[in-house]
């Protein structure tokens, strides 16, 4: 198949990304987030395949501690801006804390950052039972879920810290289980943060939609990365998995000080 090729198409779509195993096309999907409209308009004349507006922009973005302390209002407001600025990019959002804690929140909810963001489709963490009955509802009315397991900053705190998923055999098996319950509830992808390597491998290799892994290995069908990091636009140094192309926080500093002489 030809068709994901980004020199001979722009804006994909669900029927495309689902097909798309890494291993059928000699390239990896590749995901960055956005936050801002000025970046999306830069990412969108790019041949970048996807672009989220992850929930990360409450550390990178709003200086929190954690992700939970992002809402659904403001997960609309910056899905608004980035959507505005990428109109030829899929591009997908993230269903904030507590945004889907039962069935009836969870689909007012998703229809309402749906519906008024124009994203093409919506990401969602963990794959317990009645997350699980919320993805197959979604998509039965027309929402396109990306899912998401191994480290879910969500519950980071339930979770007890970061760390990597799935080094012993207990939980290798539940990982398996949870990829696979996602995609038979009707996921299009699924993003593997922190997984541990070989495993992050052979659930790629069990499932026919695609991966996305962060922080997880190179086995992965895409890889996303928060476009902070990449371009190390913040004090901090990124993760250690993630290799900026550049250190801009440094560059635009000297720039200002240059400019202040």
């Amino acid at each position: 198949m030809t068709y994901l090729d980004p020199k001979t198409i722009n804006k994909l779509n669900t029927r495309q990304i689902r097909t798309f195993k890494k291993s059928a096309h000699n390239r990896s999907l590749q995901m960055l987030t956005c936050y801002d409209y000025q970046s999306a308009q830069m990412l969108n004349e790019t041949t970048l395949d996807l672009i989220l507006i992850g929930d990360s922009l409450g550390n990178v973005v709003l200086g929190y501690d954690y992700t939970i302390e992002v809402s659904t209002e403001t997960m609309i407001l910056f899905s608004k801006a980035v959507k505005k600025g990428s109109p030829d990019k899929f591009v997908i959002a993230d269903l904030p804390f507590g945004s889907y804690a039962s069935m009836e929140l969870g689909l007012a909810n998703s229809i309402k950052l749906f519906q008024q963001s124009g994203v093409e489709a919506l990401k969602l963490e963990g794959a317990y039972d009645h997350e699980i009955i919320l993805i197959e509802r979604l998509t039965q009315i027309g929402i396109p879920v990306m899912g998401h397991i191994g480290l879910t900053p969500q519950s980071v705190h339930e979770q007890g810290g970061y760390f990597t998923h799935g080094k012993d055999e207990k939980s290798k098996t539940k990982l398996l289980k949870e990829a696979q319950a996602l995609e038979a509830a009707g996921c299009f992808a699924i993003v593997l943060e922190f997984v541990e390597e070989s495993l992050a491998k052979l659930i790629t290799e069990k499932l026919t939609i695609p991966t996305i892994g962060i922080g997880s290995g190179i086995h992965t069908d895409g890889q996303v990365l928060v476009i902070n990091d990449l371009l190390h636009l913040g004090k901090k140094d990124p993760p250690k998995f993630c290799k900026p192309i550049a250190n801009l926080y440094q560059t635009k500093k000297q720039l200002i000080e240059d400019y202040l002489k």
